[in-house]
């Protein structure tokens, strides 16, 4: 992988990693479209980019993600309930967490080989997209009770779960998570970038654990430009994709996203039939 090709991939990352449209499945169709081989540095390399996507959450929200609960507790609450209640906000988005970590740690190996189906991306893109046209219809009722609550975060965490499919997209699979738990979709989207940051972090720091304990130290030196270049343009991009985003679908929701799955997807799945190779090199 050389320079110019870690940048295109790195901007896909960044335009769709908070996108409801499948980050994963684009940097697959990226990779296909410009012919990069799948090694196993080029595996890691569109986890360890995520890094950048996720700094860029932190940034634009740190005032609201680095916060403490500083509300009243009742004077009998435990010691545990008074811990948990001032670290609030991290405490959901542990438990919004686990059950992802758990499932990409039992099925890191099946989630991999998924990975290099085109088609299935491809599948997925357009059964999501079909589901976007309508989900605004769906969880059109958000609840009086905006606050997040532990079930809450757990019922979001179980969805970001189906996002382990590619082509299904965790912003996705979250927002919509979130939507129906009767979230607005501005909170829904928001705390679906928060929980990018914990989840994101995790799989890239066990993609390199993984790639160094298969003997990679020298294949990641070797590519600490790539890396640096790939990381510092998702960064740039995804802020600017995150900004767009929240503000367009505050106002007109997710039809949109929908039809743009619907086509890609298609596209995709008729240059299959058309006998156009697209699979990994």
């Amino acid at each position: 992988m050389n320079i110019i090709e870690a940048i295109i991939i790195a901007i896909v990352e960044g335009l769709t990693e908070f996108l409801p449209v499948s980050s994963t499945g684009h940097m697959i169709i990226a990779q296909n479209v410009l012919g990069v081989e799948s090694t196993e540095f080029v595996k890691a390399f569109t986890f360890i980019i995520q890094f950048g996507a996720i700094l860029s959450v932190v940034v634009l929200y740190w005032k609201r993600f680095f916060r403490l609960n500083r509300t009243e507790m009742p004077e009998n609450a435990t010691p545990l309930r008074r811990f948990l209640h001032k670290f609030d906000f991290y405490w959901k988005l542990f438990v919004a967490f686990i059950p992802a970590a758990v499932l990409g740690l039992l099925f890191s190996d099946a989630i991999d080989a998924m990975l290099e189906r085109v088609e299935v991306v491809a599948v997925t893109l357009v059964i999501g997209g079909v589901f976007m046209l309508f989900c605004d219809k769906i969880f059109n009722k958000c609840s009086e009770d905006t606050k997040l609550t532990e079930r809450r975060a757990l019922m979001v965490g179980l969805f970001q779960c189906i996002s382990m499919i590619p082509g299904v997209s965790r912003s996705m699979a979250t927002i919509v998570g979130g939507m129906a738990q009767k979230m607005t979709r501005k909170a829904a989207a928001e705390f679906s970038f928060f929980l990018a940051v914990p989840t994101m972090f995790a799989a890239t720091v066990y993609k390199i654990y993984k790639l160094l304990k298969e003997g990679g130290t020298e294949i990641i030196m070797d590519n600490m430009p790539v890396l640096i270049v790939g990381n510092v343009v998702a960064f740039i991009v995804a802020m600017l994709a995150i900004k767009f985003f929240i503000s367009y679908v505050t106002k007109y929701g997710f039809k949109a996203f929908g039809w743009y799955r619907i086509i890609v997807g298609s596209l995709i799945l008729i240059m299959l039939m058309m006998g156009y190779s697209l699979e990994m090199v």
